[in-house]
């Protein structure tokens, strides 16, 4: 149990849950951020439609305006095979682990084929009471929703091929982690990017309405990563959000533990509607972009000691109205 538990990255579940869904989150950004691709293999346990599943997002900035495709390709369950031990899992004849991926799909008549490697993982760091991004709560069993980071920020090698469009991701970078449980949160944020004029600054924040027992709470968690040193600021080590504000394309948040305080505001100019769970079943809807900016200004006391915008971020703003 307690293996599970330090390596998030594996199966967390088993194939006879009910109401259960688990997901992986791979993101891709090519060298020349023209191309980034989403690949979200998982599973949807329940007993009226239980299926396994790869979700393909891309968004292609070659002219003028973005354009974002979405896919969503069933597969039966008997197709979902893992490793108990490691990070890999196989869906039909495409394969997601921790060093690679390798696909290949057709998608509405278009061909996909894709041999990308993973170099140089950034996991974040881990103890015996914060053993993953969930910290503490990442022991308890009756959560709705367990969130994962694999990997913050890594190299890319490889290419992909979708119809008569060779794509060349050498060189480029990547971004993996990961949810299961039974429920999306009703109400959330989430943000990612690993694109910043800082090239080794990598970062994420979600902020969701969490159910716990009977009541329910604000659950914030979120790292920013600096030159290989990590900024955490979480509920459970006592950080707070001091402001919120939203729309539905920006959202700005203040946070504040001990001396650091952390101002974000996250934009998006575009995003289209993914499949997301609801008691396992893969019938609700979220809405992401894959190009969104993030302004980040971090102070210690009043000296603010770095400030930087990432591009290429992937933005999800599902809050419901106060």
């Amino acid at each position: 149990m307690f293996y599970k538990v330090f390596h998030p990255e594996i199966f967390q579940g088993h194939l006879n849950k009910k109401n259960y869904f688990e997901g992986w989150y791979f993101k891709y950004v090519s060298p020349s951020l023209s191309h980034t691709f989403a690949f979200i293999p998982g599973i949807s346990l329940n007993k009226e439609d239980p299926h396994a599943f790869i979700q393909v997002f891309i968004s292609d900035r070659t002219s003028s305006k973005e354009t974002l495709k979405t896919y969503y390709e069933r597969f039966d369950i008997e197709a979902f095979s893992f490793h108990p031990k490691i990070f890999k899992i196989q869906i039909s004849q495409n394969i997601f682990s921790s060093e690679s991926v390798y696909l290949s799909l057709t998608l509405d008549q278009v061909d996909l084929q894709v041999h990308l490697e993973n170099i140089e993982l950034t996991p974040i760091k881990s103890s015996i009471f914060f053993p993953s991004i969930m910290g503490p709560f990442g022991y308890l069993k009756f959560m709705e929703t367990y969130h994962g980071i694999v990997s913050m920020s890594h190299k890319v090698n490889g290419s992909i091929l979708f119809g008569k469009e060779a794509i060349s991701f050498k060189n480029g970078k990547g971004y993996i982690e990961k949810d299961w449980g039974t429920s999306f949160p009703s109400s959330y944020t989430w943000m990612q990017s690993n694109h910043f004029k800082h090239k080794k600054t990598s970062f994420m924040l979600s902020y969701a309405t969490i159910p716990f027992l009977f009541f329910k709470f604000k659950g914030l968690i979120s790292v920013l990563m600096l030159d290989g040193k990590e900024y955490r600021f979480a509920t459970y080590n006592l950080t707070s959000v001091k402001s919120m504000t939203y729309d539905d394309h920006s959202v700005s948040l203040v946070l504040k533990k001990r001396a650091y305080r952390l101002v974000v505001t996250a934009t998006t100019s575009d995003y289209k509607d993914l499949p997301s769970p609801k008691l396992g079943k893969m019938n609700e809807t979220i809405k992401e972009g894959l190009s969104g900016n993030i302004e980040l200004k971090l102070y210690k006391k009043k000296n603010l000691i770095y400030e930087d915008i990432g591009s290429a971020s992937g933005i999800e703003i599902m809050l419901k109205p106060h």
